[in-house]
C-alpha cells in the first residue's frame, strides 16, 4: 500500500490574502505544512499540487516536489485528483496547505484505515468536544459530524448535530477535522461528480460523497492543531512556533 500526501495549495484567499506565503519566522506557511507532511511514518511520498507560480517557486528552494494544476479547480479535492493522475500510488491524503502545525500522528491516523485489511473508500478525523463547549458546538465554522456504530459519517453539518430535544449526558458531539485519504480510484470518482444539494446548502463538499452512496471512515482523534484562515488565526500561530523555538 503506497500512500502519498497531497497538498493542495492557491494564493488567493477570501479571508487572509496571500496565507500560503505569510512568513512563519522566517518561513512562507505552506513550507511549513510540507515540513510537517514529511514526518508521517506511513506516507511514502509528498506533494504540493498549485496552480501558483510564486507559491512553486517558494517551495522549490526547499527541495519540495511541486505538481502544477489547473486554475479551474473548484475546491481542494479536484485540485489533488488532477495531481494524482500523474502519480502513482494506493491511497492519496489531502491535507490542506494552511495547516503548519498539523501533527504528524494526526495524518498517520487518518492513514491507518487503508493499512488495515479492506481499505475504506475514504477516511477522515473526528474531535469529541465538551457538552458544555457551547462555542465550537453552535459555531457554523466549526463543522460537525455525526456517525454510526462503526465510525461510518451519517452527516456533516454547520449546524449543531444531534439536535438536543432531550438532554441526556451520554450523548457526544463530534468536530470534523478536514483531513482526507480516499483510495486512488475512489478520488477520481469524487472528483467528477457535480455539485450535489446538500453540499450547495452547507457549502460542504464532503455531502457530496454521502449523497452519492460513498462511505467515509471517521477515525477519532485527541489531538487539535489550529489552522490559519484569519489574521487572529496567523498571530496565534505565529505565537506558538515562536514559544517551541524558544522553549
Amino acid at each position: 500500500m503506497k500512500a502519498v500526501i497531497l497538498i493542495p495549495a492557491r494564493l488567493e484567499s477570501s479571508r487572509l490574502e496571500r496565507k500560503m506565503l505569510a512568513d512563519l519566522e522566517g518561513e512562507p506557511l505552506i513550507v511549513r505544512t510540507w515540513r510537517q507532511a514529511l514526518k508521517s511514518r506511513l506516507a511514502e511520498r509528498v506533494v504540493v499540487a498549485t496552480d501558483s507560480l510564486e507559491i512553486a517557486a517558494a517551495l522549490e528552494v526547499y527541495g519540495a516536489e511541486v505538481v502544477m494544476t489547473s486554475p479551474t479547480a473548484s475546491c481542494g479535492t479536484e485540485r489533488i485528483a488532477e495531481a494524482a493522475c500523474h502519480i502513482e500510488g494506493d491511497v492519496f491524503l489531502n491535507l490542506q496547505g494552511d495547516e503548519p502545525l498539523i501533527s504528524p500522528e494526526n495524518i498517520d491516523l487518518a492513514l491507518e484505515p487503508f493499512f488495515n485489511g479492506a481499505p475504506p473508500d475514504c477516511s477522515t478525523l473526528v474531535l469529541p468536544l465538551r457538552p458544555d463547549d457551547r462555542v465550537q458546538i453552535d459555531d457554523p465554522h466549526q463543522v460537525k459530524v455525526v456517525m454510526d456504530a462503526r465510525g461510518f459519517a451519517l452527516y456533516f453539518s454547520r449546524s449543531p448535530i444531534p439536535f438536543q430535544r432531550n438532554s441526556h449526558p451520554s450523548t457526544i458531539f463530534y468536530r470534523h477535522i478536514g483531513l482526507y485519504a480516499f483510495r486512488a480510484d475512489v478520488l477520481q470518482k469524487f472528483a467528477a461528480l457535480p455539485l450535489s444539494m446538500l453540499e450547495e446548502a452547507e457549502s460542504l463538499e464532503q455531502l457530496r460523497w454521502l449523497e452519492n452512496g460513498f462511505r467515509i471512515q471517521c477515525v477519532t482523534t485527541l489531538i487539535d492543531n489550529p489552522g490559519v484562515n484569519t489574521q487572529e488565526d496567523l498571530e496565534l500561530v505565529r505565537s506558538i512556533i515562536r514559544s517551541a523555538s524558544q522553549g
